[in-house]
């Protein structure tokens, strides 16, 4: 079930480029520096969690119209309540007070790619139509084991619009495997033939 069109590579480390990955690296030297970094990389994840799980944080943090001080209050009361560290907050603070809350979800996530760079792991980010069977994930580790990513952390995520199949990243590298875009390039195959 994964896709056929795998290839040999070898795994890079992550390079922290653009603006969530500056920000990424920012944080995880400061972190590291205070000598808190399993910490704030645990909250990371959590506060990540936390943005997927809540629909109501996730239009605080992409609603641009909002004052910049309205919302960063509201995002920090939030995070207070749920007791997130200061060093949390004020990274928060940071990215409201620069205007960078609505990319805050990608910014956790580069901060996750740059930790597993920096252990020597790779992340495969996996969007299947449902949730993968225990069979299914030992599939494709193996699979992702022969195109050369051993040290692989595997990071799943459903999306039922795919209707069946999944699509893997790793790095820069996307093997999509869905269901959707098959019919998507039959349908364009059939328009061209018409």
């Amino acid at each position: 079930m994964v896709a056929s069109g795998v290839t040999t590579a070898q795994p890079v480390a992550f390079a922290a480029n653009g603006l969530e990955g500056r920000y990424a690296t920012a944080l995880y030297e400061f972190a590291a520096d205070q000598q808190q970094l399993d910490a704030v990389l645990d909250e990371a994840a959590a506060l990540g969690r936390l943005i997927d799980e809540s629909a109501p944080l996730r239009t605080v943090l992409a609603d641009t119209r909002l004052d910049i001080l309205v919302s960063r209050k509201a995002v920090l009361t939030a995070l207070e309540a749920q007791g997130f560290s200061q060093i949390i907050r004020n990274f928060v603070g940071v990215v409201a007070d620069n205007r960078r809350l609505p990319v805050l979800r990608r910014i956790l996530a580069s901060l996750d790619a740059l930790a597993a760079g920096r252990r020597g792991e790779v992340v495969a980010e996996v969007t299947s139509a449902q949730p993968l069977t225990p069979a299914q994930r030992g599939q494709l580790q193996v699979r992702l084991a022969e195109a050369g990513y051993s040290r692989v952390t595997v990071r799943e995520r459903v999306d039922a619009s795919l209707l069946g199949g999944l699509v893997v990243r790793v790095g820069a590298k996307l093997y999509d495997a869905s269901l959707q875009t098959r019919l998507f390039r039959l349908h364009y195959a059939m328009k061209g033939a018409a």
